[in-house]
């Protein structure tokens, strides 16, 4: 009977000791950032934040209540929960590692993604050169003095893109759009170095006209 209530213990204990690595595993791959959070990985939140317009405190790597005030900013203005939390959707969103880390495989991963999203979004159902110019633009800005130096920085400047507020953004993503976001990460452009494009069909900037004209494909222009 002592050797049974033994082994029942053992069994109870070795059952919690796998929880707890399990948990903590867990915990471990899906990152999560809130009020209290410091380190690096905040600063790197608050610095996009601020970068892209949504965050004026100082980038002290400290979650406070701004910078949950200009996460929640953040989450409004790109269809997310609210909820002041930089969890995994929040983190893609940032172009950020849901793991915790930013090593050169998920960022690329991270960079696709995003590309992708935005690519399906303003250009489903174009040519699939044009879904390439279109990716193109975005790397274009990266590398020009105007605009952010990061593929998340260009693409959640508020007001660069209209699939960010009519809700295009959020959905489903062509698989061409991946393909497309690949080719142009390599290098390949048909938008002739282009850093804007628009329909002339819905546009509704008169600045937008002034820009120099590169090429057209499709139903978008491709402008300097």
């Amino acid at each position: 009977m002592q050797n049974r209530r033994r082994l029942v213990l053992s069994l109870a204990v070795l059952f919690a000791v796998n929880i707890a690595v399990i948990t903590f595993f867990q915990s471990a791959q899906a990152a999560v950032y809130r009020q209290g959070s410091t380190g690096d990985a905040v600063r790197t939140i608050q610095t996009k934040l601020k970068n892209w317009g949504y965050f004026s405190g100082t980038i002290d790597g400290i979650y406070g209540p701004k910078t949950e005030e200009a996460v929640k900013y953040f989450q409004r203005k790109n269809g997310l929960t609210a909820d002041g939390v930089v969890g995994p959707a929040t983190l893609r969103a940032l172009g950020m590692s849901t793991t915790g880390g930013d090593s050169p495989a998920s960022s690329q991963s991270n960079s696709v993604d995003l590309l992708a999203r935005v690519i399906s979004a303003e250009a489903r159902g174009e040519p699939y050169s044009g879904q390439v110019a279109v990716g193109a633009v975005i790397l274009n800005r990266v590398e020009h003095p105007s605009f952010p130096n990061t593929i998340a920085g260009v693409v959640y400047q508020p007001g660069a893109f209209t699939c960010m507020v009519d809700g295009q953004f959020n959905e489903p993503v062509a698989d061409s759009a991946y393909r497309a976001a690949r080719d142009a990460l390599n290098g390949a452009d048909p938008s002739g170095g282009a850093i804007y494009y628009f329909n002339p069909n819905t546009a509704t900037s008169a600045w937008i006209w002034s820009r120099p004209l590169i090429t057209v494909i499709g139903k978008h222009r491709f402008c300097s």
